[in-house]
C-alpha cells in the first residue's frame, strides 16, 4: 500500500519522502533522530505521570515513525499499535521490533482510516512530534479523539509558532547546532498551544495540562519545564 492508496489522504507526500530518506536511521542514537532518542524518556514519564500503569492498556501511536516512543510504551506493558504512513519507517519499526523483541503491532494506515475502522478501541492515544508535518492537523486530532475509550487520555506534542519557535526549533536547532537536518520544520505548519486545545476541545476532548519542553545548548540536555513557547506537550481526556 501506498500513500496515494490510503482513503483520508491527509498527508504532505514531500514530508513523507523526507523521513523515508532517513529511515535507515531511525534507531541510531547518534543520527537526525538524536533529539528524539533524547526526549524520549521524558515523554514516557510525562505520559506515566496521567494514565499510571499501562500494563494491559490498548495504546495507539499516531505517526510512529521507526517505533522509538511506540516500543517503550510496550516496554511498560501496554498492548501497542503504532501506525503511519511512510512505508519505510515502518519497515525499519518492524524489523526493530523483531530485534528487540518488543512487541508492537505496525500498520500502514492514517489516522482517519483507523478512526473509521476502530472507533473507540484505544485507552490511550499518543501523537508525538506529528501534527506540524501534515496538511490538516484538526482531522487528526478528531481521529485521535474518534479512537479513544470515552476517559481515555490522548497526548499531543508540537511546536509553538512565534518569533522565538522560528528562532530556537528552525534557525538554532537545524542550522546553527545541527541537531536536526535543514527544511525538517515548516514554520507555518508550527501549532499555537490556544489553537491546539481549541481544536481538542472542538473535538470532544478535555485539554488537561500543557508542559514545555526545554533545550539547554550547553549542557546539551533536554527537560520539561512550564515555558510552552517552542516545544509543548498537551495532555486531553476523552470526554464521558
Amino acid at each position: 500500500m501506498t500513500a496515494s492508496t490510503v482513503t483520508n489522504a491527509n498527508v504532505d507526500p514531500a514530508e513523507i519522502d523526507k523521513f523515508s530518506a532517513l529511515a535507515s536511521r531511525w534507531w541510531d542514537p547518534d543520527s537526525e533522530f538524536k533529539p528524539l532518542h533524547a526526549i524520549n524518556p521524558l515523554r514516557l514519564d510525562w505520559i506515566l505521570s496521567y494514565t499510571g500503569s499501562l500494563a494491559g492498556k490498548q495504546v495507539l501511536d499516531v505517526g510512529c515513525g521507526g517505533g522509538i516512543l511506540s516500543e517503550s510504551l510496550a516496554q511498560s506493558g501496554a498492548d501497542v499499535t503504532g501506525i503511519d504512513l511512510a512505508e519505510r519507517s515502518l519497515k525499519i519499526a518492524r524489523l526493530h521490533s523483531l530485534e528487540s523483541g518488543v512487541p508492537v503491532k505496525y500498520e500502514m494506515v492514517s489516522a482517519e482510516d483507523m478512526a473509521d475502522q476502530h472507533p473507540g478501541r484505544f485507552d490511550v492515544v499518543t501523537c508525538m512530534e506529528m501534527l506540524e508535518h501534515v496538511p490538516d492537523p484538526g482531522s487528526i486530532i478528531r481521529a485521535c479523539s474518534k479512537l479513544v475509550k470515552p476517559g481515555g487520555w490522548v497526548f499531543f506534542s508540537t511546536l509553538n509558532r512565534n518569533p522565538k519557535s522560528f528562532l530556537f526549533a528552525i534557525v538554532g536547532a537545524e542550522y546553527v547546532l545541527g541537531l536536526m537536518p535543514k527544511g525538517t520544520h515548516s514554520y507555518e505548519g508550527f501549532i499555537k498551544p490556544s489553537e491546539l486545545i481549541s481544536s481538542a476541545r472542538r473535538s470532544g476532548l478535555d485539554a488537561l495540562a500543557l508542559k514545555g519542553l526545554e533545550y539547554n545548548p550547553i549542557t546539551k540536555h533536554y527537560r520539561l519545564s512550564g515555558d510552552t513557547s517552542v516545544n509543548y506537550l498537551l495532555a486531553s481526556r476523552r470526554q464521558s
